[in-house]
């Protein structure tokens, strides 16, 4: 059974900073890239940050570069999202997610997580 569970989420004042982990188990976690998006009320899901797991490329959306780190240990079949410098806008549900191609477009993903919330008070 394929699951991928986030955790690390919660409340944290603006210019903090949180780890968000994914861990990943039942499929072959180096043929797949990982990815971490996030949903505020009312807006659509958006790609955050992805991690290709072959070659270890990294990519990111223009509003976190600069703030967030994502990263992987393949040992652990884990992702890890680190987040600096928190504006009260990047408060969403953030989930991770399993794919074929390491791009910031949630449809091309095809297993999900359950999602961690992330709240960011100004």
């Amino acid at each position: 059974e394929v699951q991928l569970v986030e955790s690390g989420g919660g409340l944290v004042q603006a210019g903090g900073s949180l780890r968000l982990s994914c861990a990943a188990s039942g499929f072959t976690f180096d043929d797949y890239a990982i990815g971490w998006f996030r949903q505020a009320p009312g807006k659509e899901r958006e790609g955050v940050s992805c991690i290709s797991s072959k070659d270890g490329r990294t990519y990111y959306a223009d509003s976190v570069k600069g703030r967030f780190t994502i990263s992987s240990d393949n040992a652990k079949n884990t992702v890890y999202l680190q987040m600096n410098s928190l504006k009260p806008e990047d408060t969403a549900v953030y989930y991770c997610a399993a794919g074929s191609f390491a791009i910031l477009l949630p449809i091309t993903y095809q297993y999900w997580g359950q999602g961690t919330q992330v709240t960011v008070s100004s």
